[in-house]
């Protein structure tokens, strides 16, 4: 029987631990937890909000499992990366918001990991690296692609050509991480953005998200003409009926993602 390498807690706010001590370390395994994970999230309608962290105070998620790294030889697309790179999607693809509360070490896989995150919030002795050329492979689930895109070519290139480490204040002047809390703290800022995301309308939630994602990949007349078709099926929920009415009276909105 496998060991059980992923919590699981549904509700308006979601939350998915990663339990693999002391290191959290990616193996095959956990993956394939965290895709049955994923794929419970996606299924119940509760849900508003993700926060993925990893047990213990040491790393969020340190990375591949080395271990495996022999028996990959020669295989390890169908080994390792076509399942990493098709989880970390699913990941990347949620259709709520998901917030990665990072302490300790967030390197190789477990960066690439943070990396499918909307947001990410760091504590302040988190260290962040992609250190994959030092063990002679690149970073194969999605770091050379994704990390250009969120902090530039020129500190993608620093960070993985060079190997090393960067830590919270350098990783948030990056635009890596967008806060950065006392050590120990992360997971409860990730809770509580969290559930302030999981009271605003979630269909616009989901919308606004879709749209932010497409951004990267059209034309900005290709993107407005998408934000107007959106809005018009915002507009035409009972949500947005529901918080014009909260305003006016001065009151908590309750939205039902309708």
């Amino acid at each position: 029987m496998s060991a059980e390498l992923i919590g699981l807690k549904l509700g308006a706010r979601a939350e998915i631990e990663l339990h693999n001590p002391p290191m959290n370390l990616v193996s095959r395994e956990l993956t394939l937890q965290l895709r049955d994970a994923l794929t419970a999230v996606s299924g119940d309608a509760s849900v508003r909000a993700v926060v993925l962290y990893g047990t213990g105070g040491r790393a969020f998620c340190a990375g591949s499992d080395v271990k495996e790294f022999e028996r990959l030889h020669g295989r390890v697309a169908e080994g390792k990366l076509l399942l990493e790179k098709l989880v970390y999607r699913q990941l990347a693809r949620l259709e709520v918001p998901v917030i990665a509360a990072i302490e300790g070490y967030a390197l190789g896989g477990g960066l690439e990991l943070a990396l499918c995150c909307d947001l990410r919030v760091a504590g302040q002795d988190a260290k962040f690296g992609l250190p994959e050329l030092r063990l002679g492979v690149v970073p194969g689930s999605g770091g050379t692609q994704r990390l250009p895109r969120i902090v530039g070519p020129a500190i993608a290139k620093e960070m993985i050509l060079l190997g090393g480490t960067i830590d919270a204040a350098a990783a948030r002047q990056a635009g890596l991480v967008n806060r950065v809390v006392p050590a120990g703290d992360a997971l409860a800022e990730a809770r509580r953005m969290a559930d302030v995301i999981a009271e605003r309308g979630p269909v616009a939630v989901r919308i606004a998200k879709r749209l932010i994602d497409a951004a990267a990949d059209r034309s900005l007349d290709d993107g407005l003409a998408l934000e107007l078709d959106e809005s018009e099926r915002v507009f035409a929920t009972a949500d947005m009926l529901e918080g014009a009415a909260a305003f006016f009276a001065k009151r908590p909105a309750t939205f039902r993602g309708e």
